[in-house]
């Protein structure tokens, strides 16, 4: 049985290639974008954009299988987050032949004012082992969120799989701090995003430093390259 450091090296560097070949993700050193927090980065992300090619969506659910596989997790609810998540979901559950369910990051306004979605008439998990599926681990907020509410249904949610991670230290913490205990792995890394682009041509090896730069102090970056942060 493989480790997930052996998948994630088999898969990254491929989901890398075409994350960047299908835009879902940018690099921009020298016009960084302006992110919601007003913040000034070099790198935006959207796993959407995956979605467009079969390809990148098989390989992100083969990814995702060999992974559980090591992971020795008998999973029996595909849990995915509301909206990026749910197709990934769907794909994997299919591919399993496992129940679907989905996770908003609140309970609606209206109707039945629920959270999770998939559930049936019970509204519970009633003690089903859930895998919880992602686009993006940024700070791990949205992600704890999910895994708590997925707790609170009555299920046990020990792993959290996703397609990209900045490598953000809040985000391990966050993950360190839940009780029940759990943990997350992902596809790809940043490190290996950067890499790969190098290696592609997709950057030079100026920018590749510079974004490797931004790793080691995402938030203050901006402001060290002259890109003041935007005040909404």
């Amino acid at each position: 049985m493989k480790s997930i450091a052996e998948i994630t090296n088999h898969y990254g560097p491929q989901l890398a290639t075409m994350a960047l070949d299908l835009g879902a993700i940018k690099l921009q050193v020298q016009q960084p974008f302006t992110w919601a927090s007003g913040y000034r980065m070099p790198i935006y992300n959207d796993n959407r954009r995956l979605l467009a090619s079969p390809k990148a969506r098989s390989l992100v659910c083969d990814a995702f299988c060999a992974m559980l596989d090591c992971l020795d997790f008998d999973v029996e609810n595909i849990a995915g987050t509301a909206t990026a998540g749910i197709p990934h979901a769907t794909t994997l559950a299919d591919r399993l032949g496992k129940p679907l369910s989905y996770v908003r990051s609140s309970g609606k306004d209206h109707g039945l004012a629920q959270q999770i979605e998939g559930l049936g008439q019970s509204g519970s998990y009633e003690g089903a082992k859930v895998l919880l599926i992602e686009d993006l681990i940024s700070t791990g907020g949205s992600s704890i969120k999910a895994v708590e509410a997925i707790v609170k249904a009555g299920g046990v949610c020990p792993y959290t799989l996703a397609i990209f991670t900045y490598g953000f230290d809040a985000a391990v913490k966050a993950f360190e701090a839940l009780e029940p205990q759990a943990a997350f792995h992902t596809i790809l890394d940043y490190d290996v995003m950067v890499d790969s682009a190098l290696r592609t041509g997709y950057v030079d090896s100026d920018e590749a430093r510079l974004l490797s730069q931004w790793r080691e102090d995402p938030f203050g970056w901006g402001e060290k390259h002259g890109f003041s942060q935007v005040v909404k």
